[in-house]
């Protein structure tokens, strides 16, 4: 679903790497000024450089406008999978994840690969009394995502996944253990 057009006076754009403006319906990094828009980092010049960009502030979200000037948020810039060259939209995954039955919390992340840079991996907690097989989850991933989106490991948990204050699942963490000795990319 979209999250809106801009209102009077607030400039928002989907932006590529180096900040250039894409065209309507490609994917990029959402970019804001105005009013309502902060201007930097209490005492913190460096993270303020970092966040701004030709006086836009890099808001950290994937997404895209349609034709109507409405925008769609498909993924955190640093949730997004690389994998052999194509983008994979973490959110994606876990939307089609979340739709089988058996599933309760559901993260993807991507952990490192020497071949693909990173592979697709979820990991899944079930609902009570719920039993399924990794290959029933990818079975039910491949009818409704393309090849390189789905995932090609997925781990069960019995306990549920680490979250922050507000509930949400805290990806960092989860990542961690896979890349601990690894260079990633994206944050």
């Amino acid at each position: 679903m979209s999250c809106g057009r801009t209102c009077l006076g607030i400039d928002v754009r989907v932006v590529d790497k180096s900040g250039a403006e894409v065209p309507v319906g490609q994917s990029g990094e959402l970019v804001a000024r105005g009013a309502n828009v902060t201007r930097g980092y209490w005492n913190n010049p460096e993270e303020t450089a970092r966040a701004f960009r030709n006086g836009m502030f890099r808001t950290g979200d994937v997404g895209y406008q349609d034709e109507d000037g409405y925008f769609y948020i498909q993924d955190r810039l640093k949730d997004m999978i690389v994998t052999g060259g194509e983008n994979v939209y973490s959110g994606e995954v876990e939307a089609v994840i979340y739709s089988h039955h058996a599933v309760r919390e559901a993260a993807v992340i991507g952990i490192p690969d020497p071949q693909w840079g990173e592979l697709v991996t979820a990991l899944v907690v079930l609902k009570q009394g719920a039993a399924i097989t990794a290959d029933d989850l990818i079975a039910h991933c491949r009818r409704f995502l393309a090849n390189y989106k789905i995932p090609r490991r997925v781990e069960f948990s019995e306990t549920e996944l680490p979250k922050g204050g507000s509930g949400k699942i805290l990806k960092k963490v989860l990542r961690e253990r896979f890349w601990s000795h690894q260079i990633r990319e994206v944050g």
